[in-house]
């Protein structure tokens, strides 16, 4: 990752939910499933993971939703920002989505995942690792 220092910011638009990340990202991605591209109205999320132990909501609450067994995906109850995600697949891990911090800078993502979904107006011009499904190697 970019950074190493520890604390970093990041929220929702109308400043209701705020959290922080207490290290760097372990990791950084960009997600073309559909699940994420509907819960962020957008192409693809990129997202950004860390321990659970290194996340901490610190103004508001996160709003839950079940969007599927075993993912969880948290957002702002006022705006309606989309800001977490957290899967049964990834025990102790809590992903943000990169915009959502304060410095999205800190953030480099690796790598394309779930490019079986990807739209065709998408177009990746980069050098980054690109798998079909999440689970490529």
């Amino acid at each position: 990752m970019a950074d190493t220092s520890e604390n970093h910011q990041g929220g929702c638009l109308c400043g209701t939910v705020r959290y922080t990340l207490h290290s760097a990202p372990d990791w950084s991605a960009h997600c073309h499933c559909r699940s994420c591209q509907k819960a962020v109205g957008a192409g693809f999320a990129t997202w950004s993971g860390v321990k659970e132990e290194n996340f901490e909501v610190t103004h508001g609450h996160l709003t839950i939703c079940v969007t599927s067994l075993g993912v969880r995906r948290g957002f702002c109850n006022q705006c309606g920002s989309s800001l977490t995600y957290v899967g049964d697949r990834w025990p102790g891990i809590v992903s943000v989505l990169s915009a959502t911090l304060d410095d999205p800078g800190i953030a480099t993502p690796t790598a394309h995942v779930n490019l079986e979904d990807k739209l065709p107006w998408v177009w990746l011009d980069d050098e980054l690792k690109r798998y079909e499904t999440f689970g490529d190697d």
